[in-house]
This record gives structure tokens, sequence and C-alpha cells, in this order.
């Protein structure tokens, strides 16, 4: 089923034709939901857009498309306002046929993707041997959100975890290895290191202290490199603990990734360099092999370097990331390639993209984006650390939400004299604070930094996680309350809209492919949230307020009941794409 928008798109690409002709049949006719009510439901500006190249007052061209658009099937007479723009409201009849289409579709109109896209999603990212704290929290849950919603488009999507498992701080991770467990380098049994915080922690303070433990480390990084088979055990079990450790985060939040991590295109990186020196891009510079980027520049205005093998001989991060562009392109067949990480990184990604594009890594039909994002910071709206100053565990923070959902459920509990059982409570407190820290998160504007505040992501008022499984429950327990099993309503059971609540409502419900598109296209998730809690759940309440749905009379308690059920469809659709399940009780 095509969206509003693109029925519309399509009626009005008719009329520029029909009216000016073919040189108009690939003009974008420019609709868009009208930001205000009484302009009806969507407005398009084209005649503003054309009114240069036609040589035309915008309102007179308005009124020529107006006098031949087909649209009486789905809208009012239109209407023009202003310099030109065309407003359009939608007949209750268009919107009960639509509605009456959606009852049958588990997909509620999401159409796939007319070309599927081999995607390939990069995020999370942690470094073994170090645990995963808060700052790979934005990365993981935005990367996930992304992948999900691709993936319901129909786009072939590969998750990929490019995980810190190679550089020189592996050497001194070995060395310490050695000091304090040296039959471990000779077992294949699985070691416990214990908190590999603090394992990496005084192997640093080793590394820092002792002249001899940092000649020591250096030469257990050319014995890796080189292949030495005990070296290599080390460093295998120094990366199996820390994926133990990293799946028990990824398992309570439900990702699914591929871990593809540096090491894997370790031998990759000499034929980066033949391939850029074949191409006349590198440059030698200080001992450094490097590409000089055109378009920036540093301090002095000269043309800054980006480094490809040190003067060491020794590669990079820039040289790890033009080998796994070329992979990803050449071996992968990625069409589009896209990298959630950090605004800070935004810099070296618009340099590696340069270099990948001049020495044809990236041929113009395969699209890289970054998907930058901001800081998560505490209340005093500072860089959020611990009390001590230390960076927050990502465990530890996860435990906690739950630990105050459980907390927050069993006073209302109380409040309510509910009795519940153990597990019930423990399933409703994961549930809840996994997905307020979740939501949290996506409800912002990804580019922007955002205050993490446990009360405020917890509450059962606003745009949070508890508001819209709350939303969620409520619809279900209309079906509990009346019996009412949604899936037997009859087939032939007709949506009949009357009351402006249930209008807006079904309004509401229809939008639903246009803002997942929306999302596929700019990778923005707070779309969505804005979506789900503005437009789906507060047009619910209002309309439940307004509408009686059990004491109705027939045939408008079936018809209620039908919106009862693609509200909560659509909440529960909507919130799977951000990651989170749905309660039928709280």
């Amino acid at each position: 089923m095509n969206s509003i928008i693109e029925q519309l798109n399509n009626r009005f690409s008719e009329a520029l034709v029909a009216v000016f002709g073919s040189d108009l049949a690939e003009v974008d006719p420019l609709i868009f939901p009208a930001s205000n009510p009484k302009f009806g439901d969507y407005q398009s500006n084209i005649a503003l857009s054309i009114a240069k190249q036609l040589g035309q007052q915008p309102r007179a061209i308005a009124q020529q498309l107006v006098d031949n658009l087909k649209l009486a099937d789905l809208c009012e007479n239109p209407t023009i306002a202003g310099p030109g723009f065309i407003n359009l409201t939608l007949k209750p009849a268009y919107l009960e046929t639509q509605l009456n289409s959606l009852q049958k579709d588990f997909r509620l109109g999401v159409e796939k993707a007319k070309h599927f896209q081999r995607v390939i999603v990069d995020f999370s990212s942690p470094n073994i041997a170090k645990e995963m704290h808060v700052g790979h929290l934005r990365s993981t849950i935005i990367g996930d959100c992304i992948a999900r919603i691709l993936e319901f488009r129909g786009h072939e999507v590969l998750r990929l975890n490019h995980v810190g498992d190679w550089g020189t701080q592996f050497g001194m991770l070995i060395a310490y290895l050695r000091e304090v467990f040296p039959d471990a380098l000779t077992t294949a049994d699985v070691l416990d290191i214990g908190d590999l915080v603090t394992f990496y922690k005084q192997a640093k303070i080793r590394f820092d202290e002792d002249e001899n433990f940092r000649e020591i480390a250096r030469q257990e990084v050319v014995k890796l490199q080189a292949g030495a088979e005990d070296s290599r055990h080390a460093w295998q079990l120094l990366c199996d603990q820390s994926r133990r450790e990293f799946q028990v985060i990824y398992d309570l939040l439900d990702i699914k990734l591929t871990e593809r991590g540096e090491s894997f295109y370790n031998p990759l990186l000499p034929e980066v360099i033949e391939d850029l020196d074949k191409q006349g891009l590198l440059k030698e510079d200080a001992g450094a092999k490097c590409v000089f980027l055109e378009g920036f520049t540093n301090k002095e205005g000269q043309p800054l370097p980006l480094i490809v093998q040190k003067s060491d001989g020794g590669y990079n991060y820039a040289t790890t990331d033009l080998a796994a562009i070329k992979y990803r392109v050449q071996q992968d067949g990625a069409e589009r390639i896209i990298y959630v990480t950090d605004a800070g990184q935004s810099h070296h990604f618009s340099q590696v993209f340069q270099v990948a594009k001049r020495a044809g890594f990236l041929p113009d039909n395969v699209e890289v984006v970054h998907v930058p994002f901001g800081l998560v910071l505490g209340e005093d709206g500072r860089k959020l650390k611990t009390r001590s100053g230390d960076t927050i565990k990502l465990k530890d923070l996860l435990d906690e939400a739950v630990d105050r959902a459980r907390k927050d459920l069993e006073q209302r509990l109380e409040q309510e004299n509910r009795r519940e059982s153990k597990e019930f409570i423990d399933r409703v407190a994961r549930v809840v604070g996994i997905s307020a820290v979740k939501y949290a998160d996506l409800s912002q504007n990804r580019t922007s930094n955002y205050i993490f505040s446990y009360d405020k992501m917890l509450s059962l008022q606003g745009n949070t996680a508890p508001y819209m499984l709350y939303a969620y429950a409520r619809v279900k327990s209309i079906g509990r309350e009346g019996n009412i099993d949604f899936e037997s309503i009859a087939e032939d059971s007709k949506a009949i809209l009357e009351h402006e609540t249930e209008l807006a409502l079904a309004k509401a419900i229809l939008q639903l492919s246009e803002v997942i598109k929306h999302v596929e296209r700019d990778l923005m998730p707070n779309r969505l949230c804005e979506y789900l809690y503005e437009e789906v759940s507060k047009k619910f309440n209002r309309f439940y307020e307004n509408c009686p749905v059990l004491k109705a009379e027939e045939p408008l308690r079936t018809s209620r009941l039908i919106l009862c059920d693609l509200t909560a469809r659509t909440l529960k659709l909507g919130l799977s794409l951000l990651g989170i399940p749905v309660l039928e009780r709280m």
C-alpha cells in the first residue's frame, strides 16, 4: 500500500504533466504534512518552486494545478492559500478505506523498499581489554535502531562490530599477562583474568614505570605481528574474555552484531599502501607516508596530510578504515555504509572518505554516511562520570536503571494494593529499565548532547519509554475488560470515522509509513519517537477521553475497537523498531 504522500505525489505529477508538459515529469510535487490544522492535512508548495522556471505567478500556477488535480476519491476540494500553497484535506471515506486495508496487513501499510540495498551498519565498536562504558551506549543503541528500520524495509543489512582488537597496546597487555598468569600461555583452558579494567590499569602502571617492561612490551608487539604462537594465544585469551563481557551487555540490550575487528583487516594494510602509491597519492613527510587532503589545511594554511603509514612502518586507524572500506565494497558488495560514532570523529571520517574516493575504493554508486552523535551528560551538565571521576561502566548503568524500575513498580503495586508474582515484577522491571535507557537516548536529536536522568527517563509522564509502554498496555486492557479477541474481529467489520478525535487518530496511524521512510533516509530515530508520542499516543488518549468504546452501540463499538487495535499494533511495531519490547500489563 502506497503511503498517503506517495498517492498525492502521483496525482500531482499527473497534473503537472497534463498542464505544463513532460518537462516537469520528474519534478518533486513537494508535498508535506501541514503544520497547522486549519490548512488541512497536507500542503504543496510546488507552485512557488516552479514559478521562476515557468515565468508565471505562483497563485496562477496553483490554480491551474487545482483545476486539473484528480483527487475526488482522496481529498475534499483543494484550496489555495498565501502566495500559492495548495492545501489538502483527506476525506473521511478515504481514511476509512485505508484503515480497513491495514487490518489485514501485519506491516501496517509500511511497504518494503522498491530497491533493496546491501547495507553495512558499523556500530558499537568497544576496545578489547577495556570494559564497555557509557560512551559506547549511544553508538550501540542508535546503530541497532537504524539496522532494525533498514531490515524492516527489506534491505540486506550486515551489522558490523569493528572492535579495537589490534595495536601496540596488546604488547603491554601480553607482557603483563605473562607476568601474572604465566601458565595461561601454555593451556587451552578458558582464562578468567578478573576485572579487565583493573588488569589494563595495572599493566599500564607497569608500562609507565618500568623501562625494562616497556622494552619487553615492544618485543611482544613484534612477536604478535609476526604471528608467534604463544603471543597469538595470549592475544586470543584477552579477546575471548572481552567478548564474553561484551555479550552480557548485548544480551541485556537485545543487540545482534557480527564481530569483525581491526585484526581482520591487518593483512590487507600493505595492499592499501600499494594501491595509494599506484594512484600517485602517496607523499613522504618526515619519514611517514601520507595523502595530502583537498580542502583540509593546518593552522599555517598548508595542506593537511592523512598519515597512512608511520615512520616506523606501523599503520594507524586511517589505514585500517581504508582497508575496511575497500573490503566492504569489493568483497561484501556494500551499496551503503553507515558509521555510527561520536561527533568527534567527523573530521577523521571526512578525510578517510575523501582518500577512499580518490583511490577508487569508493565508487560513485556506493554511499558512505557518518552518523555522528553528541555526548551523554550528567545532570550537572558535564560528561557523565561516577562521583570518583571514573567513567561509568555500561553494565552498572543498566543494572541501576532496572533496580530503579523495580522499586518504582513495587511502590505502585503497594499503592494499588496489587499482588504480582516475582516473575512478573522481574520481567516488567527489566523491560521498563532497559527500555527507559534506550528510549531516552533515541528520543533525542542524536547530533546533540543530552542529560542522563534516571528520574526523567523512568517517569510515567512525558515522552518516555514507561509512558509509551503504559499507553500500549492501556489499549490492551480495553480488550481484557471487554473480553475482546482483536484477531477475531470479523473481516467484514469496517472503521467508521465520525468524531474529530477518531479522524485525528486515523490520520496519525496512517503516517507510520512516511515516518519510517523518513528515518530510513535521514537516520534520525528521534523522528520515530516523536511520532509515537505526539501523534499516536496523545491522539489515542484524546480519542479515548471523547469516544466510549466498550459502551458504544454497534457498529461504532466495533469500529472503535478497530481503532484501538490499530493503535496498539502501531505502538508495538514502532517500539520494536526502536529495540523496545511491549508489555501486555504493567
